[in-house]
Parts: structure tokens; C-alpha cells; sequence
């Protein structure tokens, strides 16, 4: 098992909203024993030099080999957070995506490897049901946002 601590600097990354009859496509995040403590969106750390739109765009094609049009403005988070006790800092930009393989909307849950090798899972879920879950959304503030949008999101996928 790989044991993942944030870095003692602050991050930049980009993600992307999936939506699918009211489900947004997320990532599992885990503790260190493997249980799972929440959901995170796809996407991934901006390189020094990439735009976001080109971060977003290079992390779906290498976890899910599929490319994307970004389909809404932007959004910005700024996730100072705790994971197994150490501190993390992310200014996290997100936008609304379509997935080019429309057949990933038909999936249930889509199994890739992360950039490291390690092993992770997608699926859809309604942001509304992870608090009866028992799960998080990540970043910080992306679950009260959904909800103020809540009454305008559409979905944007077939």
C-alpha cells in the first residue's frame, strides 16, 4: 500500500465536474488502512508551466484515457485540509467537463491506476447522498457549492 502525505507547500490543481443524471463522476479517497473517508472529482496537480485547461486536460486522458470539452466556467477552492494528521494547502480550480468516451457514462464504476501505480476507483455518486454515507466531498467547500448551484446544475452529458 502506498502512504500519501500533502507536501509542505501549497498546491495548484485542476478538476473536473462529471455530471451524469444528477451524479458526479469521483474518485475514492482513502486512509492509510484502506477505508474509504471520502470522494474526490478527477483531475489532478497543475504542472509549472500548463494551464489549468491543460492540467484537466492531460489528467483525464492518463486516468481515464478519454478527453474532455470543458463545459462551464470556473471555480475556485482554496482546501486547507488534514490527512492522517498532516496539514495539506490546494488552490483547487474546477469546471463542468463532458467525457469524450460517452461509454464511461454508462459504467458504474471505472477502475484506473493513479500516476504513482496506485490503483483507484471512480464512480457516480449524488453529491447529496455522502453525508448519510458516512463520506466527505473534497476539496473543502465543493459540497456547499454544489448545493447553492444546485437548483442550475443540468446534466451535461448524454
Amino acid at each position: 500500500m502506498t502512504v500519501w502525505r500533502p507536501p509542505n507547500s501549497i498546491r495548484v490543481k485542476a478538476i473536473g465536474l462529471a455530471w451524469h443524471a444528477g451524479r458526479l463522476l469521483v474518485a475514492d479517497v482513502e486512509t492509510d488502512r484502506g477505508t474509504v473517508k471520502g470522494v474526490r472529482p478527477l483531475g489532478g496537480s497543475i504542472d509549472y508551466g500548463e494551464t489549468r485547461e491543460q492540467a484537466l486536460h492531460r489528467e483525464f486522458q492518463e486516468e481515464l484515457a478519454t478527453g474532455i470539452t470543458i463545459a462551464g466556467p470556473w471555480h475556485v477552492f482554496e482546501n486547507i485540509y488534514r490527512h492522517e494528521g498532516q496539514l495539506g494547502h490546494e488552490i483547487v480550480f474546477a469546471a463542468d467537463v463532458e467525457l469524450v468516451d460517452t461509454s464511461l457514462y454508462a459504467r458504474a464504476e471505472i477502475l484506473f491506476s493513479e500516476n504513482d501505480g496506485t490503483p483507484a476507483r471512480a464512480r457516480w455518486v449524488n453529491p447529496a447522498d455522502l453525508s448519510a454515507a458516512g463520506l466527505q466531498l473534497f476539496p473543502n467547500g465543493l459540497g456547499a457549492w454544489l448545493e447553492s448551484r444546485s437548483s442550475s446544475v443540468k446534466n451535461v452529458a448524454p
